[in-house]
């Protein structure tokens, strides 16, 4: 028989519907006698199970949007559901990792992983049990021990998605989680990231300003233009699994990669 699959744990809940159902959202964010515009008039639905892309430029509402999903933040208008039921909150079945290192300094990397099962009154043997399986799962072996002030920066990624992982959440927010790394780490990770979620049954929402991450990750894009408008709804037919570096020399990504560049363009004029 064989193992479960690592990411497989109180993975994506069995439902007929979509996961999130986003219906006329909008964010303002008041200042002075007007309001900023993030999101106007906004409609999402994701699937479950599925890898969706928000591919845009800076300052067209994906981080916003990424914090309405996470319940971080109310909408001014409109509904997000989350398995047919308004989303008011935070949800612990929903982790996210966001653009910037959150890690606590004072805690080495195997209580950096585990601290979401402590939050949550689970015992300190099966917490640890759990936190170094994720630690030999995203290839820290040997780095138990360490303080986020002794690693790279890839390193301290790995750590943040280890301790998203750790909380078991059976959906994955994911922002901009690579783009402070070089070129070659960025790959990589890509790649580990698609090891870990392939077969899991986990839904991804991530958001990229990169068109080749997108189309390496993605199942599906939506490409976004200013405050949030749709310019671009992409099914990603390339094969799975998906190494990163066969796939960008594939006909068909050259395809895609046009397309999604021809739609942030015509968004931008």
């Amino acid at each position: 028989m064989s193992a479960p699959h690592p990411m497989a744990e109180r993975a994506g809940t069995t439902t007929s519907g979509p996961v999130f159902e986003v219906q006329g959202l909008g964010k303002f964010f008041p200042k002075g006698n007007e309001d900023i515009v993030a999101l106007r008039e906004y409609d999402l639905r994701v699937e479950p199970g599925q890898f969706l892309v928000l591919l845009g430029r800076s300052g067209c509402g994906k981080s916003t949007l990424l914090n309405l999903l996470a319940g971080l933040t109310r909408p001014s208008t409109g509904t997000i559901r989350y398995h047919g039921a308004p989303l008011t909150g935070p949800d612990t079945r929903i982790g996210y990792l966001t653009q910037h290192d959150t890690l606590m300094p004072w805690r080495d990397v195997t209580r950096n992983i585990e601290m979401p099962r402590e939050l949550r009154g689970d015992d300190r043997r099966s917490r640890r049990r759990a936190a170094l399986d994720l630690v030999e799962l995203v290839g820290l072996r040997g780095f138990e021990k360490h303080y986020p002030r002794e690693l790279s920066g890839g390193m301290r990624r790995r750590v943040s998605l280890a301790r998203m992982l750790c909380g078991e959440p059976e959906t994955l927010l994911m922002d901009e989680p690579f783009g402070a790394l070089d070129a070659q780490l960025r790959m990589e990770l890509q790649g580990e990231l698609l090891r870990l979620w392939q077969g899991s049954g986990r839904t991804v929402v991530f958001v990229t300003h990169d068109i080749e991450e997108a189309l390496v990750l993605a199942d599906r894009v939506v490409v976004l233009g200013r405050v949030g408008a749709v310019l671009l709804d992409q099914r990603v037919g390339l094969p799975r699994p998906r190494d990163p570096d066969d796939v960008r020399v594939d006909p068909r990504f050259v395809q895609l990669h046009r397309q999604l560049s021809s739609a942030l363009k015509e968004g931008a004029r």
